[in-house]
């Protein structure tokens, strides 16, 4: 019988399997860090412990910012000091940080005067133009020269001088739209009245989770927004 020849070999192709695309990652959000106060009249201290002298006293439920710890002491600012906070009064509290570090440098303006008493109708720091006041003193603020001079020193901004010029500045945002760094404009009991920009009787700086940094009939602090103050809400305003 003839020799019977082999069969061709069938090339079969290697079919790999499909690779799964790299899921992108999520950059993770930057937080700062701030304590809140569980008592009234905590004391605030020059140094980190009860053999300093103190520099203040610090309210319940207010927040300060939180610039590290030393040996069970809370370190942040007061009045434009560095003062210290037994940690046993203090339950610490992170929020999402703003992704415009101006935003930042303007909030942390405002974290080292908190404590600085209110004085209504206080000197400006300039006059809106960037010309600078005489008679002005870190010492005392109301709420519109607070943040009058949280902006220009944080960001280089010019804000005007009060409340009811400084609602036509930016870019008006809503309740839902408000975001950290945004301007809160606020109507009072003696102004709810009024029309137009007079209905205006106070500002303040929104910080995000219902806080706002602020001046109002006593001292500059961080706090959560009351219900009465949320009644009085007119509108946000975006400045950068």
């Amino acid at each position: 019988m003839p020799a019977q020849s082999e069969a061709p070999e069938i090339s079969v192709p290697v079919v790999s399997e499909p690779k799964e695309e790299p899921k992108p990652v999520t950059p993770a959000k930057k937080t700062v860090t701030y304590f809140a106060v569980k008592s009234d009249g905590v004391n605030l201290r020059s140094g980190a412990g009860t053999n300093y002298s103190v520099a203040g006293t610090a309210e319940k439920s207010t927040l300060m910012e939180y610039d590290g710890e030393v040996n069970g002491w809370y370190k942040t600012r007061y009045r434009d000091k560095t003062v210290y906070i037994s940690k046993q009064y203090c339950t610490l509290v992170v929020m999402d940080e703003s992704e415009n570090k101006k935003i930042e440098a303007v909030i942390s303006e405002g974290c080292n005067l908190l404590g600085t008493p209110y004085v209504y109708g206080a000197v400006r720091l300039h006059d809106g133009k960037g010309n600078m006041l005489k008679g002005f003193t870190k010492n005392a603020f109301d709420c519109s020269s607070l943040m009058q001079y949280m902006f220009y020193h944080g960001a280089d901004k010019l804000l005007n001088v009060n409340t009811r010029t400084q609602v036509s500045q930016g870019t008006t945002v809503s309740r839902s739209q408000l975001k950290r760094g945004d301007l809160m404009f606020f109507t009072n009991a003696s102004r709810k009245n009024n029309k137009g920009v007079e209905r205006i009787g106070h500002v303040a700086m929104y910080l995000g989770d219902n806080y706002i940094l602020h001046t109002a009939s006593d001292y500059a602090k961080i706090e959560q927004i009351s219900t009465t103050r949320w009644s009085y809400f007119i509108q946000g305003q975006r400045i950068l």
